[in-house]
């Protein structure tokens, strides 16, 4: 009885510095443990031990792994660009906006809408009605009604509490390389593809981008490893999931692997459509407390926020938001299971100017850098893959060292705030149960996680019945124990 006791004064402690419509928090002194074991109330779904997905197969004993981290050094390259924070630059913007890059002319008008003497852009206009939200009704912006006003009861990312708060101030799940859901491939790293993960819940997807043959690819390390496709159909799959999701703000944040230019990512942006939902800040760069409300950016259709890691100019194309200058990163594809919540990215940001000024991205995807002798029979060289291993672990909503409840937790307390994004792998996968992963964002939000998980199959009429006889007989369950007591 006591280690149950200790669990959920745990669990309650999460309230504690919870994401609120103030973005005030409360002190927390508690911490997660660093016990190896599992708490008894948390059964996993799986065996961690020997996890098989659609993706790959693989067991502990199959892996010669390596344990150096990434250090801090292989991100303070040349090539690598860090802006520094000093003041902002206010933009203006009375018509139509003209950005010169090199031999192109990109003309950007108040929809986001983007001309240029590039011949890759096709697209030349955008249309999408804008949104009212109040009670149970939505009409376009310029329609009027004489009804009497509501309170809203639509929901903003899946919770009517969000629509009044702002963007800044909502912890979000983030996919980890969202695109890259390959079956049998090594390099995936999530199980189920991007219309699956938004309809789920995810509001952050994160990939790397490669520039090939002038054209953007969704490609882990190398395209010969893993190749998902275009990036212009990734984006084309977004924007039909928008004009059918016309409630919900995402996040997408771009890894310029290759380090190319960033006006080589506007014909793709153009062509799919999505520059109609475009976000363009009034300020370079904002602050943390100068976001809008969800409800401010789904009424102005602003309802994508898109961020690049490097080489980002928002004086050429203002709508990819310099990462570095608004978002900072706990360590990059970590290998250590107890998740430090240090800041890595950009390098010497001072804590001071984090809390003020900053979100932040929680890395919470544990790596295994594997001897390709191991795979290939022959070599020394390592390539970093998930361990789905210990996915179920990894992304349990739980206390224990190496779980993502734990390190959310750590994060509030070491840095005032919870993560507002929470990135991870294999989503769809956790403990005690699929879904655990929106659980612990819930529980910073302050707001009670109850949507199925995860997939079309977890959506499903059928499925909702039978979660439904599974509560009762839990409840059924519970209440004779009670009585026998």
């Amino acid at each position: 009885m006591l280690s149950r006791s200790l669990w959920l004064l745990g669990l309650a402690a999460f309230s504690a510095r919870a994401q609120d419509e103030t973005g005030t928090g409360t002190d927390v002194s508690t911490t997660a443990t660093a016990s190896s074991g599992r708490s008894s109330s948390s059964p996993s779904t799986t065996t961690d031990s020997d996890a098989s997905y659609a993706s790959l197969t693989f067991t502990n004993s199959d892996l010669s792994t390596i344990s150096t981290s990434i250090p801090v050094s292989d991100f303070t390259g040349s090539e690598f660009t860090y802006i520094t924070r000093s003041g902002q630059v206010t933009v203006t913007s009375t018509g139509e906006r003209v950005f010169v890059s090199g031999t192109r002319t990109f003309t950007l008008g108040s929809d986001n809408a983007t001309t240029s003497s590039n011949s890759q852009i096709t697209r030349t206009s955008n249309t999408d009605a804008l949104t009212q939200i109040g009670g149970n009704r939505t009409a376009t912006a310029t329609g009027t009604s004489s009804a009497p006003a509501v309170s809203n009861t639509a929901a903003c990312n899946n919770y009517p509490e969000f629509c009044n708060r702002k963007y800044s101030n909502i912890t979000e799940v983030c996919a980890h390389n969202a695109a890259f859901s390959i079956p049998r491939n090594a390099a995936s790293n999530q199980e189920l593809g991007i219309v699956d993960q938004l309809n789920d819940g995810v509001r952050m997807l994160q990939g790397q981008v490669h520039w090939v043959n002038e054209t953007l690819y969704n490609c882990h390390t190398s395209c010969d490893l893993l190749n998902a496709g275009t990036w212009q159909s990734e984006l084309e799959t977004i924007v039909t999931w928008l004009q059918q999701n016309p409630f919900e703000v995402l996040t997408i944040l771009v890894g310029n692997s290759d380090l190319t230019v960033v006006e080589n990512f506007v014909p793709a942006i153009q062509n799919s459509g999505l520059s109609q939902y475009l976000y363009t800040p009034p300020y370079i760069p904002m602050h943390k407390d100068q976001w809008p409300t969800l409800g401010e950016m789904i009424l102005n259709n602003d309802r994508v926020v898109m961020f690049m890691d490097y080489w980002a100019n928002q004086q050429s194309v203002p709508y990819i938001l310099d990462e570095f200058t608004h978002i900072w990163e706990s360590p990059f594809s970590p290998q250590d299971p107890a998740f430090p919540c240090t800041i890595q990215r950009p390098p010497g940001l001072a804590e001071e100017d984090a809390r003020e000024n900053y979100m932040y991205i929680a890395n919470h995807n544990l790596n295994v850098a594997v001897e390709l002798g191991a795979i290939t029979g022959g070599g020394d060289d390592a390539i970093l893959l998930p361990n789905t291993a210990q996915i179920n672990t990894t992304n349990g909503a739980g206390l224990e060292m190496g779980q993502l409840g734990a390190m959310a937790l750590n994060c509030s307390n070491d840095h005032g705030a919870p993560p507002n994004f929470l990135l991870v792998d294999y989503y769809n996968r956790g403990d005690p149960e699929p879904g655990s992963v929106f659980e612990v964002a819930a529980r910073w939000n302050n707001v009670t996680y109850n949507r199925p998980c995860c997939g079309a199959e977890a959506r499903s009429p059928a499925s909702a019945v039978a979660r439904v006889s599974g509560v009762a007989v839990s409840a059924a369950v519970v209440f004779a124990v009670v009585l026998a007591w």
